[in-house]
């Protein structure tokens, strides 16, 4: 199982029991191919950056989960002819360590620079 998320951004003006029903789908795919539903964190309606299909505001929805490549493909297959979809952006979510103190990372920068110039 891989990790993916998937952010989505619906359209504004579908009525919140359209995009429930939109998010449920991919939860349903997601755990009939045998993976694991992760979160689904809702972001709200934010504004375009430009106008997509004469709408300048979005809805998103961050999806979370962990299945095989093949499930994702179909997910993301049925996205592009769902009605009321207007974007959507699969990727691989890469597991980060626990971020390290401000003062430890420039120790770590100084000594790799050190290292790195030519001793003459």
């Amino acid at each position: 199982m891989i990790e993916y998320e998937i952010l989505l951004m619906l359209d504004p003006e579908l009525p919140e029991e359209r995009q429930t029903e939109i998010v449920s789908r991919v939860r349903e795919n997601i755990e009939a191919a045998g993976g694991s539903w992760g979160a689904h964190d809702v972001w709200g309606r934010r504004k375009l950056a430009y106008e997509i299909d004469h709408k300048t505001d979005g809805v998103y929805h961050l999806l979370t989960f962990d299945t095989e490549p093949e499930a994702l493909e179909e997910v993301s297959r049925v996205l592009k002819i769902t009605d009321g979809v207007m974007r959507h952006l699969a990727v691989r979510r890469i597991a980060a360590g626990p971020p390290q103190p401000l003062e430890t990372q420039g120790e770590q920068r100084q000594d790799a620079e050190e290292q790195a110039s030519p001793v003459g």
